[in-house]
């Protein structure tokens, strides 16, 4: 894998179809064939049988965008299914249900029940007392909907997990269940005039298609821009806060949230820039009332980054922080220390009317605001 001749600072596809093309290019032949099969190796790997991409034709088999927005160059991820990771989600797993130590994990998504051998893992692990685990996500079984009541409003979970348990009869029957979210960023423009360039280097260069690739990076940037971090936040804050809250009832084993560091980076505004806690165990705190339930939290932030340096193909999902938090404390850090420090002295709401000033002056500059008399 080899890096292309030119940098850049704009915004750039950086796996298609789960294969790297920036800001280095994969080479095998096993890459090329998968994009032009159109398959999704992540769907694929999770269900067994190959399962092609299910993004619409005008940003097929986008995963990630490459991006400065924070700065540095980092991945941001626009395709959910990138996550369907197995090492992640028995991770998720263990810390939401906290099996005995050493338990086996079995992880089977609801729409793989069909297949007996998969029935019968559930069945064998669930027997042993170990952690048997079914999820649903929207094309391995469906989303799992919560329905709306006359003072809340419908949601849905992105993954669904649920475990089996044995009783002592060795009947089977549901236990808990568990939500798992992952974030996804939009970008502005569109994806459509990237997506036709790389499909039509495919068609036209075949075997030589990632060298091409990496002498042509504009392919992959046209018309593409900037992520929408404060929409994306303030369209998923509320949505957050209903499934942590969810996650502290009875019968749920806690609920996690996955958040490229690309995206936790973004939101370190909209949260106040809070402090977090480092735990014995190796994971952070952010948490203002410091609950928690039996040494484990109500709800945990996973933040996680593509490593795309690895050899491996497609890049491994590398977690780089595990974060215990509960929705009070989130609401906290957003809706009261962030607004406290947009008025406290030489805030932002300080400024405001010196911006209208500069603003009113192309048609009364004698027009002057109070702070500047």
């Amino acid at each position: 894998m080899q890096k292309p001749r030119h940098a850049d600072q704009g915004n750039f596809v950086s796996e298609w179809f789960g294969y790297r093309v920036y800001p280095s290019v994969a080479e095998k032949a096993s890459s090329i064939e998968v994009q032009r099969a159109g398959l999704c190796p992540f769907l694929s790997q999770a269900t067994g049988e190959r399962r092609t991409c299910i993004k619409a034709e005008s940003s097929s088999g986008i995963c990630t965008i490459s991006s400065c927005s924070n700065g540095p160059r980092q991945d941001w991820l626009v395709c959910p299914y990138r996550v369907l990771n197995v090492d992640l989600f028995a991770d998720v797993a263990r810390r939401l249900f906290r099996p005995r130590e050493g338990a086996a994990v079995a992880l089977v998504p609801a729409s793989g029940l069909g297949a007996s051998e998969n029935r019968r893992r559930i069945e064998q692990v669930a027997a042993a007392r170990d952690l048997a685990i079914i999820y649903f996500q929207g094309k391995l079984g469906g989303e799992i909907s919560v329905p709306p009541t006359p003072r809340s409003p419908e949601l849905s979970f992105d993954t669904t997990m649920v475990e089996v348990v044995a009783g002592d009869d060795g009947a089977l029957s549901l236990g808990r269940y568990g939500i798992f979210e992952v974030q996804t960023m939009d970008f502005h423009g569109s994806y459509r005039s990237a997506v036709k360039n790389l499909k039509d280097a495919l068609r036209l260069h075949g075997s030589a298609f990632p060298s091409e690739v990496r002498k042509n990076p504009s392919w992959l940037s046209e018309r593409i821009e900037g992520p929408n971090i404060a929409n994306v936040f303030k369209r998923t804050f509320y949505q957050m806060m209903l499934k942590f809250r969810i996650g502290e009832h009875r019968l749920c084993a806690g609920s996690a949230l996955a958040v490229p560091a690309s995206v936790w980076d973004s939101w370190q505004r909209h949260l106040g820039g809070p402090e977090l806690k480092p735990r014995t165990d190796g994971t952070a705190t952010l948490s203002y009332v410091a609950r928690t339930r039996d040494g484990g939290a109500p709800a945990w932030i996973y933040v996680f980054d593509v490593d795309a340096s690895s050899t491996e193909h497609p890049n491994p999902i590398v977690v780089k922080l595990v974060i215990a938090t509960d929705a009070e404390s989130l609401a906290h850090y957003a809706l009261r220390v962030v607004p406290d420090a947009a008025v406290a002295e030489g805030g932002s709401a300080d400024r405001i009317l010196s911006v209208v000033e500069r603003r009113l002056a192309a048609w009364w500059p004698e027009l002057a605001s109070i702070g500047s008399r």
